[in-house]
């Protein structure tokens, strides 16, 4: 069965059936394979499984922080 890799708008991934209407919310990545091949090419690219609201890309003053809580490094300094 062939899949399609779909994104929503907190980039997060998934697989879905090729042909089926997707939900609403996603939209096709543009990967498509059977699922063995479109969980690998997740498993490339989906590198940050936080959504993207909790990764506070683009807020202005907001700084990266690891998992651990410390200021990443290369993070701008406030």
């Amino acid at each position: 069965m062939s899949h399609l890799v779909v994104v929503n708008h907190e980039d997060q991934y998934s697989i879905w059936p090729t042909g089926r209407d997707l939900p609403p919310g996603w939209r096709a990545e543009g990967t498509s394979g059977d699922r063995d091949e479109c969980l690998a090419h997740i498993e490339r690219v989906w590198t940050d499984l936080r959504p993207l609201s909790a990764r506070g890309a683009g807020v202005p003053g907001e700084r990266l922080r690891n998992p651990a809580g410390e200021v990443a490094k290369g993070a701008p300094h406030a």
